[in-house]
């Protein structure tokens, strides 16, 4: 990634929102100056084992970027993210086992939040794992504007695998202390990986329309390549890119080549649009 960043300081803030009256979801925003100025809106959404917070803002004492919302903070981007329901600080003693239908309303709820607050620009949106899979399914995007998204590619398997480990691609706190922003509960729901083990697909990829970038780490063995290669013939609009990342396995942002995940999602991310489409 181009080492231009902003000298103003980074400021977090918390909000809340609602989602059918009953479910109250947790977003944490972070830029560096003024949102209505900023170079892009982006939202990440985590997967299916930890909450926003410590996917995406995480703080690790020596390494000031384990945390993406600060890396693209830095460099103009109004950052955000959110729990969904049953995970960090949104709601949790509901009955149900957050599944990837509802995490999708959860989304939706999140990006219009977002829109009624900083205005309809378009949104980018980064989705992590099973994020990815909340984000792409089309009740994420009802009634929202053309929507930028990117996911590892185990986001979007057509077939469930085991996870294959590789000795290169060990998480890079290097023994020093990790301190979440947020760590408000030792569970998660169990929906996802229900999903996962009985009702995939569920996203049709015929019916994602914007710009995507699928991103699929060396080493992660929770989608072949042949099944993604395939997902990606599907995709409409010409504006598809296929990333892979060399020694990374699953959890892209905590390998030892974060670096270069971060490069080509910001790669991604501030791309010009085309002149000609034909």
């Amino acid at each position: 990634m181009n080492d231009v960043s902003k000298a103003a300081a980074i400021k977090g803030a918390e909000h809340w929102t609602t989602r059918d009256g009953a479910v109250k979801l947790f977003l944490f925003e972070k830029c560096g100056g003024d949102p209505a100025s900023s170079a892009g809106t982006i939202l990440f959404v985590h997967g299916s084992s930890m909450a926003a917070q410590p996917t995406f803002d995480l703080q690790v004492e020596g390494r000031p970027d384990s945390s993406v919302m600060d890396r693209f903070a830095r460099r103009g981007f109004d950052c955000w993210c959110v729990d969904m329901e049953g995970y960090g600080r949104s709601t949790k003693d509901r009955d149900n086992n957050a599944p990837i239908a509802q995490g999708a309303d959860d989304c939706l709820a999140a990006a219009s939040y977002i829109q009624t607050l900083r205005g309809k620009r378009p949104l980018l949106v980064y989705g992590i794992s099973f994020g990815a899979l909340r984000r792409a399914t089309p009740s994420s995007s009802a009634g929202l504007r053309s929507t930028p998204w990117s996911g590892p590619a185990t986001a979007l398997r057509r077939s469930p695998s085991a996870r294959r480990s590789s000795p290169n691609s060990r998480p890079r706190t290097g023994g020093r202390s990790t301190r979440p922003s947020s760590i408000r509960s030792d569970s998660v729901p169990t929906g996802t990986y229900v999903d996962m083990c009985s009702n995939l697909p569920v996203v049709d990829p015929e019916k994602i329309t914007v710009p995507t970038l699928i991103m699929r780490g060396q080493w992660d063995g929770i989608a072949s390549f042949d099944d993604l290669i395939a997902f990606f013939a599907r995709l409409p609009n010409p504006d598809k890119h296929f990333a892979v990342m060399p020694g990374i396995s699953h959890a892209s942002f905590q390998q030892k080549n974060y670096a270069l995940v971060y490069h080509i999602l910001w790669s991604f991310f501030t791309q010009p649009a085309p002149l000609y489409r034909g």
